[in-house]
C-alpha cells in the first residue's frame, strides 16, 4: 500500500502524533510505503490567483515545479492523508495555501483519472473544538478530486501539546486509528473500487457542463482527451 501524507504544520504535536499511530497501525498490518510532506517546508507558496492554472495548464502554475514532488506522490498513493491542527475553527493557513494550488484539479476543470481509485483520510485534533469544520474543509477537497472513499477523524484532546495529553486519552486515540487502519484496509482491498454515489453525480454533473458549455478550453479538451464526454469513466 502507498501512503501519502500532507501534514498542514511543522510542529509535532497531538495531529502528527495521532496520523503517526494510525500509520504505525497500518504498517503493522500491511506493507506500506509512506511519503510525507511537512508544510510550509516542502510546499512554502502562496497561490497567488492567477488563474493560470486552471486557464491554461497547471504546468504554467509559477510554483508548478515545487509542487510537482506532492502530485507524483498523490497520484501514486492508494491513500491520501491530510492532517491539520484546528486553527481557529478551520485547517492551518498552511494547508488552506496547499489546497488553493489544486483548484484545477477540481471536479469541474480537470480531475486526476488516478483520484477516482484512491482512498482520502481528514484527521485533524484540538485543544477545544472545530475539529467537524477542519476535517470539512480537507475532505471537500479530497471529494471534488474525485477521491472514492473519504474518512474523517477529529479528537478534542483537551491539552495544547502531545506531552499534555492524557494517558487514557492516548489510549483512546490509538484504539480509534486501529479501528480506522482496519476500515482503510478493507477499502483498499475491495476488488470493485467505484467511487461513491456522491462523487459519481458530481462528475455526471460536470461532464454535462463541459459537454454544454465549453466555457474553458483547457478543461473540454483535457475531458474530451479522456474519452468523458462519451461513454468512457474514470472508474471501473
Amino acid at each position: 500500500m502507498k501512503i501519502a501524507a500532507v501534514y498542514g504544520f511543522l510542529r509535532k504535536g497531538s495531529t502528527y502524533n495521532t496520523t503517526a499511530l494510525l500509520l504505525e497501525s497500518l504498517k503493522s498490518k500491511t506493507e506500506c510505503e509512506i511519503a510525507e510532506f511537512f508544510l510550509p517546508k516542502d510546499m512554502p507558496n502562496f497561490c497567488v490567483g492567477c488563474f493560470s492554472c486552471i486557464m491554461n495548464s497547471e504546468e504554467k502554475c509559477p510554483h508548478y515545479a515545487a509542487l510537482q514532488p506532492i502530485v507524483k506522490a498523490l497520484d501514486e498513493a492508494d491513500v491520501i492523508i491530510l492532517a491539520s491542527p484546528v486553527y481557529v475553527f478551520d485547517v492551518s493557513g498552511q494547508m488552506k495555501a496547499f489546497l488553493d494550488h489544486f483548484g484545477y484539479r477540481w471536479m469541474l476543470h480537470r480531475p486526476s483519472p488516478a483520484m477516482f481509485s484512491k482512498i482520502g483520510v481528514a484527521i485533524s485534533t484540538t485543544a477545544g473544538s472545530g475539529q467537524k469544520r477542519t476535517n470539512e474543509t480537507m475532505a471537500k477537497s479530497l471529494s471534488f478530486w474525485g477521491t472514492r472513499k473519504i474518512f474523517s477523524y477529529g479528537k478534542a484532546v483537551r491539552a495544547t501539546s502531545w506531552d499534555g495529553v492524557s494517558p487514557e486519552m492516548k489510549e483512546n486515540i490509538k484504539s480509534d486509528m486501529e479501528k480506522l487502519s482496519q476500515k482503510i484496509i478493507r477499502e483498499h482491498k475491495k476488488h470493485k473500487r467505484n467511487p461513491e454515489i456522491k462523487t459519481r453525480l458530481m462528475f455526471h454533473l460536470f461532464r454535462k457542463l463541459n459537454k454544454m458549455s465549453g466555457w474553458n478550453r483547457a478543461d473540454k479538451e483535457y475531458w474530451e482527451a479522456q474519452g468523458w464526454l462519451g461513454s468512457k469513466r474514470p472508474w471501473n
